[in-house]
């Protein structure tokens, strides 16, 4: 590849990367002149990239996004990169993404050289990615959510509580947060006058109300804290204390901390406190904690437990 074929590539990598770029800051990065810079920019433009000029006093360069606009230039690990994203995104509990992730792989293996498209191919082979568990959310749900965080501006719809009970709320939306393989709003209710954390897929006609709002702090560090916070602050059907014999920081370093809060009693133990209303789920959660435990409450679970080692214990036995 020649120099300035090499110089042209890595100028536009440098465009796609950033919005704005002054003219000569693109010239020191790439060691030339800014009039080297304006004939590769019109290189760019012959070859069909819309680069736009700023004005003022130090002139920049833009690339603005199109529909004619070409296709973009990856370096080897952006495409191996988007390749896992969209080789994973079943992941994501969105409905159809599986199926349009597909054909958005099927058009990037397109156009990637020969040497990308056998790591890529041979990444698809190998990979297996279980379907997303529990219900999906409507991606178009997820755009004008996603529209009204950044535009801070207002948002209603509809929703249903884990009772069953239907409720129109008008919120001042903070975030979206992916956890557990749940989709979250976080968001300011404005009839409640607090803060609250919506499963995106219980709600439905979320719309813009066009009515901006200054945005308000979180009562957490960030929003992930906050929704992990509400679940496991919801009220459950079976809540559990259990005292854990390891230190907090060798608990908490292998725990998700949407599973519970834990308390430190002394160097080597701490309260753990969660609920569930599947006994059998809170039963296994706490068995999976992999180390040794005293369960105090609630009764059920305490019975559930012994259940369940009975079960383990005929299973590894030998057979009689």
């Amino acid at each position: 590849m020649s120099e300035t074929s090499s110089r042209l590539l890595e100028l536009l990598s440098l465009l796609q990367g950033r919005r704005d770029w002054p003219g000569a800051e693109l010239a020191d990065r790439l060691e030339v002149s800014r009039r080297t810079i304006r004939r590769d920019v019109e290189r760019l433009r012959a070859l069909g990239y819309p680069v736009d000029s700023l004005s003022g006093p130090a002139g920049g360069y833009r690339l603005r996004a199109g529909t004619a606009m070409p296709p973009l230039l990856l370096d080897d690990e952006e495409a191996i990169a988007i390749a896992v994203g969209l080789r994973t995104a079943a992941r994501a509990s969105v409905t159809g993404i599986e199926e349009t992730s597909v054909r958005a792989l099927v058009k990037l293996e397109q156009v990637l050289p020969a040497h990308l498209r056998r790591r890529v191919s041979a990444l698809g082979s190998a990979t297996v990615v279980p379907a997303a568990a529990g219900p999906t959310v409507d991606p178009q749900h997820l755009t004008v959510i996603a529209a009204a965080c950044r535009d801070s501006e207002g948002l209603r719809f509809a929703y249903r509580s884990r009772e069953g009970v239907d409720t129109r709320r008008e919120v001042e939306p903070h975030s979206l947060v992916n956890q557990g393989r749940r989709w979250y709003l976080v968001a300011w209710d404005r009839r409640r006058g607090d803060w609250r954390s919506f499963r995106v897929d219980r709600l439905s006609r979320p719309a813009s109300t066009g009515v901006g709002f200054k945005a308000r702090t979180l009562p957490t560090k960030d929003a992930v804290a906050y929704v992990a916070q509400s679940i496991s602050g919801a009220p459950t059907r079976y809540d559990a204390r259990v005292t854990v014999h390891a230190s907090l920081e060798a608990i908490a370093r292998r725990i998700p901390s949407h599973w519970g809060t834990f308390e430190p009693i002394d160097a080597h133990s701490c309260e753990y406190r969660t609920g569930d209303d599947d006994l059998g789920w809170l039963a296994m959660r706490i068995a999976m904690l992999g180390v040794e435990i005293t369960v105090h409450e609630p009764p059920e679970l305490i019975e559930h437990l012994r259940a369940l080692a009975r079960r383990l214990r005929r299973a590894t036995s030998p057979a009689g």
